[in-house]
C-alpha cells in the first residue's frame, strides 16, 4: 500500500463545511445582538432612561480650599415673581393712580407749570428792547432777544425768571427781569366719581372746580360735596399730589367758595357720601344747589294701561312732588299702596320701600322720603304684586343701572302683551 493511501482524510472523519457554517452563524448572531442592544439602549436612554440615572445620589465634588465658591443671585427683576409686570400694559389714569398721592399744601399745589400754548411777559428794567411777550410753541421753546429759542416747558413762571436773569446777564449789566404769565392753555381735566357724565372735558383757561362739575353734568345725589379730591403732578419730583375741597361748608354757611381753578390735565374725583356720615350732611340742600344735576328722572308704573313713564322732576324732590306732578285719580288710584324701588349699586338689588299716599298728602313727614334719579315708583296693590313675582325668577342680582332699568322695561312690554291678548 502506497504512503497516500494509508494517511486518513481529515473531511472523512471531520465535517469542516459544517463546522465553518455554524461559526459563521454564531458570529453573524453575536453582532446583531450586540447592535441590537446598543439600540435599544440608545431607545430607552432617549425615552426616559436618563429619569432613572436622576433618581441616584449625585456626587458633589469637593472644592479645594484656596477656591473660592461662586454664589449664583437671580436678577432684581425677578425677585417678586408673584406679581409680574406686562410690559404692555396701558398706564393707570391720573383718577385712580398706582401709586398713593400725597396730601400737598396749598403752596405746594399753586405753582404753575408751563405748557404748549401757555404766553409769558418778560419785563427787563433799564433794557426796554429785551422786553417780549412769547407763546410756547409745539416743541416747548420761546423765542428770546439775543438768546434766540429757549427751551421753557415744564418750567414755573419764577424758573423761567431766573434763567432768562442769567442768560440776559451775558450781554448786559445786572438786569432786572420780571415774568408773568400772559395767558393760559386750554386744559383738559379728567371729571370721575359722583358726577352725572363722567369722562374727560375741555374747560376753559384758569376755569373753577364749579364750573368743571357744571360741566360734567353735575354731581349726583349719592355725591359727598364735603370730599372733592383734585390731583395733578408735582412740578418738583413729578409725583401726583392731591387737595381736598370742600364745596359743601360754604353752602351750608352762606360763604365764599373755594378758589380752585383746574389745570390741564388735573383729575377731579368726586367721592360717594358714605353710609355713617350723613349726620352733619343735608342732602336736600347739597341735590338743591347748583352744583349737583339739575334734573332727576323717575320711572312710574300704574294703571290703567300698565306702562311704565318718565317723570322728570327738580332735583331734591321729595315724594310729595312726585304725588303733586303725577295728579292721580282719588278714586281709581290706590294711593294707600305705593312701592318705591330704588336699586342699590353697593348690594347689587332693589331695595323696596313702601309708601302711604293718603298719609303723605296728609303731611306725613315720614313717608315723604327724599327722591333720586332712576327711582321707579309703582302704583296699586295688584301692579306691585306682578313685580314682585317677576323679581322671585331673578337669580343673579342686578350689575348695574341698565340691567334695573331693563328689567322694568321688558317687564312692562309684557304686562302690554298681556293686557292686548287679553282683549283679544
Amino acid at each position: 500500500m502506497s504512503s497516500k493511501s494509508a494517511r486518513p482524510n481529515l473531511q472523512t472523519f471531520f465535517p469542516w463545511h459544517r463546522f465553518m457554517a455554524v461559526t459563521a452563524a454564531s458570529l453573524y448572531t453575536t453582532a446583531g445582538t450586540v447592535l441590537l442592544w446598543l439600540a435599544n439602549a440608545s431607545i430607552w436612554t432617549d425615552r426616559g432612561l436618563g429619569q432613572s440615572v436622576t433618581q441616584l445620589p449625585t456626587l458633589t465634588p469637593v472644592p479645594d480650599p484656596g477656591t473660592q465658591i461662586p454664589v449664583l443671585t437671580p436678577p432684581p427683576e425677578t425677585l417678586d415673581s408673584d406679581f409680574p409686570i406686562d410690559p404692555y400694559a396701558p398706564p393707570p389714569p391720573l383718577g385712580y393712580p398706582d401709586q398713593s398721592p400725597q396730601l400737598a399744601s396749598p403752596d405746594q399745589f399753586s405753582p404753575y407749570i408751563l405748557g404748549i400754548g401757555d404766553s409769558i411777559a418778560v419785563t427787563v428794567e433799564r433794557f426796554p428792547d429785551l422786553s417780549f411777550t412769547g407763546t410756547l410753541d409745539l416743541q416747548g421753546n420761546i423765542l428770546v432777544p439775543l438768546v434766540g429759542k429757549l427751551r421753557v416747558l415744564g418750567l414755573t413762571p419764577e424758573g423761567v425768571q431766573d434763567i432768562l436773569q442769567k442768560r440776559f446777564n451775558e450781554f448786559v449789566v445786572n438786569p432786572k427781569v420780571t415774568v408773568v404769565l400772559a395767558g393760559l392753555r386750554p386744559a383738559t381735566v379728567t371729571i370721575t366719581g359722583e358726577v352725572v357724565r363722567p369722562g374727560y372735558y375741555s374747560i376753559a383757561p384758569g376755569a373753577e372746580l364749579t364750573t368743571a362739575l357744571l360741566t360734567a353734568g353735575g354731581a349726583t345725589t349719592l355725591a359727598d360735596l364735603r370730599n372733592i379730591v383734585v390731583r395733578r403732578r408735582s412740578p418738583v419730583d413729578n409725583s401726583i399730589i392731591e387737595q381736598q375741597v370742600d364745596l359743601f361748608t360754604p353752602l351750608q354757611n352762606a360763604s365764599n367758595l373755594p378758589d380752585m381753578r383746574l389745570r390741564d390735565g388735573d383729575a377731579v374725583v368726586v367721592l360717594k357720601l358714605e353710609t355713617g356720615t350723613t349726620t352733619d350732611y343735608d342732602q336736600s340742600l347739597a341735590a338743591r344747589s347748583t352744583l349737583a344735576q339739575p334734573q332727576i328722572t323717575l320711572r312710574v308704573l300704574s294703571y290703567p294701561n300698565g306702562v311704565i313713564a318718565n317723570l322728570p322732576l327738580p332735583n331734591g324732590s321729595t315724594f310729595i312732588d312726585a304725588l303733586t306732578s303725577l295728579a292721580p285719580s282719588l278714586e281709581d288710584a290706590n294711593l294707600r299702596e305705593i312701592a318705591l324701588m330704588r336699586f342699590d349699586p353697593e348690594q347689587g338689588k332693589m331695595v323696596t320701600q313702601y309708601i302711604n299716599g293718603k298719609r303723605v298728602l296728609l303731611g306725613d313727614v315720614s313717608q315723604n322720603v327724599p327722591l333720586q334719579d332712576e327711582d321707579v315708583i309703582v302704583v296699586g296693590r295688584s301692579l306691585i304684586a306682578k313685580v314682585n313675582y317677576a323679581l322671585s325668577f331673578i337669580t343673579r342680582p342686578f350689575s348695574d343701572f341698565l340691567g334695573f332699568r331693563s328689567f322694568f322695561n321688558n317687564l312692562t312690554d309684557q304686562f302690554s302683551s298681556g293686557s292686548e291678548s287679553g282683549g283679544n
